[in-house]
């Protein structure tokens, strides 16, 4: 393992892409990485996105249905075999990887089961703390080049305020899946180790809201003292009607919009400065790397063909804000193509599809 402080670590990752809507995908309960619409993800694909200048990869991974019954909540064989073959397409390469529980705390998915407000939380501890220690287990001999994050967007599934006892569960589910990792041998005891507050939300995250950074109690002895091994994961899709809403109204962004009834009344570069500066404030100035794990618009070039340039000075501008903030990004990528995708590569050719947000992101990150 090579010693990264904070600083160094952000820096190291460099541009991020999302392998999104392959690993988390699943059907009837069962991950299938097909089941979204998505081509069974190879190394060719991997070798485009390393070659397009990213450096890392985050692999969003739901294990729902493949968990077996407890007490031992065995994960299937295969499907673990499956994770550490992708997770290896980017590590072998040299790359940055980012492996998560991606839909299992999520209501809307079948077989999700990491359920914060749940009435039986004894066995989602128990089970989460089992399937944690496998997947620990698993890639304990890997260096600090692979990065575990404890879960994806964990809340209730209200978009209001942060509500109890979910959030304290919240919390200790990151405590645990600390706690787990630190022990489960190898490398673990001093990786970098990745945890969201409510819902990847910032403001619930640097809010007066409830949010608990984890103790490290069980890290190796060798990190030194007065550094950090924990990283805090926010999403970004500010403002929503330009970034994710699914209608033509909103597609401009930013001080080079020329229509204002295409722009949204909020949300625009002011805006995305103080939300990263409230993670600075809250978590990279005590040695914490915050890590903007999502961030990205959709495709609406169909209803407006300025809105390609938009986009692309969208992500020009996240990247080079959350440098500035001391904070790393990964873009998300559905795979999908199109009006409505986030899609910058075509999963199928391999091709880069959206060349113009690839170079923004590039530019915004100051490699070209």
């Amino acid at each position: 393992m090579t010693q990264l402080d904070a600083s160094q670590i952000a820096a190291d990752m460099g541009a991020g892409w999302n392998l999104g809507n392959s690993l988390e995908a699943n059907a009837n309960g069962v991950p299938s990485e097909t089941a979204w619409g998505n081509p069974t993800v190879t190394q060719a694909l991997i070798d485009s996105v390393q070659a397009a200048g990213f450096d890392t990869i985050r692999i969003p991974v739901s294990y729902l249905n493949s968990i077996g019954s407890g007490p031992d909540y065995a994960i299937d064989a295969a499907w673990l075999n499956r994770v550490q073959e992708v997770v290896d397409y980017a590590y072998d390469r040299g790359m940055y990887v980012v492996i998560n529980m991606h839909g299992d705390g999520y209501k809307t998915v079948d077989g999700s089961w990491l359920i914060c407000d749940a009435s039986d939380q004894t066995t989602i501890v128990a089970k989460y703390q089992r399937a944690w220690e496998q997947i620990a287990t698993r890639f304990q001999d890997y260096d600090e080049r692979l990065i575990l994050e404890s879960m994806n967007e964990e809340f209730d599934g209200q978009f209001g305020e942060p509500t109890q006892p979910c959030y304290s569960n919240i919390n200790s589910y990151n405590q645990i899946f600390v706690d787990t990792v630190r022990q489960a041998g190898g490398n673990n005891g001093s990786r970098w180790l990745l945890v969201p507050g409510w819902n990847t939300n910032i403001d619930y995250t640097t809010g007066d809201y409830g949010f608990e950074i984890p103790t490290d109690d069980h890290r190796s002895p060798d990190i030194p003292s007065d550094e950090q091994r924990i990283m805090i994961s926010v999403h970004y899709y500010a403002p929503w009607d330009f970034a994710g809403e699914e209608n033509g109204t909103i597609t401009q962004w930013g001080p080079g919009a020329t229509d204002p009834s295409k722009t949204s009344t909020w949300g625009q570069e002011d805006y995305m400065d103080a939300q990263l500066k409230l993670t600075y404030d809250a978590f990279v100035t005590k040695g914490y790397p915050v890590v903007v794990g999502e961030y990205g618009s959709v495709d609406k070039s169909s209803n407006d063909s300025a809105n390609s340039q938009y986009r692309a000075d969208f992500a020009r501008t996240m990247v080079a804000t959350a440098k500035k903030y001391g904070a790393s990004t990964i873009y998300w990528d559905n795979g999908v193509n199109g009006q409505y995708g986030f899609g910058l590569f075509d999963r199928s050719s391999n091709a880069v599809t959206q060349s113009g947000i690839v170079d923004a992101i590039m530019s915004g990150l100051g490699d070209v």
